[in-house]
């Protein structure tokens, strides 16, 4: 857990600690407080030590904290500390300018978020908000954040997002890119964005399954009983490849790409993989090469098609091979309606 956290913690187990006129809390009765209070809501035993119980009772006090009415109190040699006030606490004060400002930024943020449909709910929150805290902002929006809401299925993300949530099996109706639509038994898993669009990944006959949610038809819950994912941390699932794909039983590659040292000033920025690697001893004035180590799918390779014109694919040879024909099929296809079109002209 962060430190802000336990931070909060530690100022929250104070504010009883100096609320509570009944008993006297010297410096030791707080520190053991607040290591309690870390340990009952992490588990963690390490505690803290005088100079950080001092540094918090000093931000506390400070107006950049929560200016608390603080009496420190002599008994003999040592002393005990509550509030000079019964009824104040931290929790009772209204926010200090920084806190609002704060949360006013992140209003201002989440706001760009309305309207899609999976954050229907946010218009209540965010209008609660704003009133709660007197935070109604006028400013016009200078953010955007690129998403579609036109996507066809994304209706659908709020309740595939409660079925992962929920550990509901699915029976999904899909129609892949090509062919009749199916109905598939789906155990769901995890829910990823890649290019502007949304895709669905769970168990469904014994083996992953990727589900663009455009492409689904329909679903309803089932009865079955659900079968939890024990194998699969999905954040290194993808960390092999480009885009959603993750090919079956295919292996690591070493991608050696040579790029014209114009674009790769662009492709430096925004790199293919996070394994893109710099080979300065094969490069020159004019090109840059670059190693990538990777699994080859059809994401990666419709971006390289993307920078055809200044790219060589210098290995491997099958990926080479599988480029061109894919080059020479737009060739082919562009040249052909091209012709009919001018034939008609």
């Amino acid at each position: 857990m962060g430190t802000n956290q336990h931070a909060v913690i530690r100022y929250q187990a104070l504010d009883r600690c100096f609320s509570n006129w009944g008993k006297k809390y010297f410096i030791e009765d707080l520190i053991e407080a607040c290591n309690n209070a870390i340990y009952e809501y992490s588990g963690n035993t390490d505690g803290i030590k005088r100079r950080q119980l001092f540094e918090d009772i000093k931000f506390m006090e400070s107006e950049a904290g929560y200016s608390i009415p603080l009496d420190k109190i002599n008994d003999g040699k040592r002393k005990y500390y509550r509030y000079s006030d019964k009824n104040f606490s931290i929790n009772k004060k209204p926010l200090n300018q920084t806190e609002a400002e704060h949360l006013k930024d992140t209003i201002l943020m989440l706001n760009r978020f309305k309207g899609l449909p999976q954050f229907e709910w946010m218009e209540e929150v965010l209008t609660r908000l704003e009133d709660t805290f007197k935070l109604k902002s006028n400013v016009d929006s200078v953010v955007a954040f690129e998403h579609n809401p036109y996507l066809k299925g994304i209706g659908y993300f709020t309740s595939l997002f409660e079925a992962i949530i929920n550990k509901q099996p699915l029976k999904v109706e899909y129609k892949a890119a090509f062919g009749e639509s199916r109905n598939y038994i789906l155990h769901p898993y995890f829910l990823k964005q890649y290019n502007n669009r949304w895709f669905l990944f769970g168990l469904s006959d014994s083996k992953i399954m990727n589900m663009a949610i455009d492409r689904i038809i329909g679903f309803e819950t089932t009865s079955i009983p659900y079968i939890e994912n024990k194998d699969i941390d999905f954040m290194e699932y993808f960390s092999d490849v480009v885009g959603v794909t993750v090919p079956a039983n295919c292996d690591i590659e070493t991608i050696i790409l040579k790029v014209d040292r114009k674009r790769y000033n662009y492709i430096e920025s925004k790199p293919f993989h996070e394994s893109q690697t710099e080979l300065k001893h094969l490069s020159d004035e004019n090109h840059v090469v670059i190693r990538l180590k990777l699994i080859p799918n059809y994401e990666f390779e419709t971006l390289l098609l993307g920078f055809a014109d200044s790219i060589e694919i210098v290995e491997p040879q099958s990926l080479r091979e599988k480029i061109s024909e894919r080059a020479k099929n737009i060739i082919e296809k562009n040249k052909y309606c091209a012709d009919i079109l001018h034939n008609k002209i």
